[in-house]
């Protein structure tokens, strides 16, 4: 039989040459590049652990390179370090099962647990932060005019929304709000939606 390997973020047509021991041998690499040219990372609230695991297969489904928990104000779940790292292995196994599934040659980062502060230290050329507030700001006609090869990092809240102090302490250290329009989402919804976006953006550029 013939089986597609990952290896060295690279895809490889393999063929199985014995069961016992299991050997392989590789016939073909293929040259497809499958990552999007928008680097982008994804910054979430705390969320119930179904929809942790929903925004983390959907997120790599489409393409995203980081994914970084955030400790919010209105966060309801709180994760000490123990339970986090217990969380942490679970997780980047279910971003592993969906590279596989939809044969990304990479696995998504998932960094330790952030708060707002640490956020506002990261390098990136374009900041964003989903806002409530924000009405005329839309997503879609802001990412218009982004560049091939960005980095960008959005920001999204917890279900009850970012804390005013907190997206002013964002907007006052170069993030900008954007909005979703008249709708409010749910979080997982507004995770695949601004992932959904971006990548429709970076496979037309």
């Amino acid at each position: 039989d013939k089986i597609e390997v990952v290896y060295n973020n690279k895809l490889h047509i393999c063929e199985i040459t014995s069961l016992e021991p299991f050997n392989i041998k590789v016939i073909e690499e293929l040259d497809e590049d499958k990552k999007t040219k928008i680097e982008l990372t994804v910054a979430v609230a705390l969320v119930k652990e179904q929809k942790m695991d929903l925004i983390l297969q959907k997120l790599t489904e489409l393409g995203v390179s980081r994914i970084i928990p955030v400790s919010m104000e209105r966060s309801i779940v709180k994760l000490d370090k123990e339970r986090f790292n217990k969380k942490k292995v679970r997780w980047q196994m279910i971003c592993k099962e969906a590279s596989e599934q939809s044969k990304r040659t990479d696995i998504p980062e998932i960094t330790d647990i952030m708060s707002i502060k640490d956020l506002v230290n990261l390098d990136y050329d374009i900041k964003l932060v989903a806002s409530t507030k924000e009405k005329d700001k839309l997503l879609n006609y802001y990412l218009q005019s982004i560049k091939d090869c960005a980095k960008i990092i959005m920001v999204i809240g917890p279900e009850s929304g970012i804390s005013d102090k907190e997206e002013d302490i964002l907007v006052s250290n170069g993030y900008n709000r954007v909005s979703f329009g008249n709708l409010i989402f749910r979080v997982e919804t507004a995770t695949i939606y601004v992932a959904s976006i971006i990548n429709y953006i970076s496979s037309r550029s």
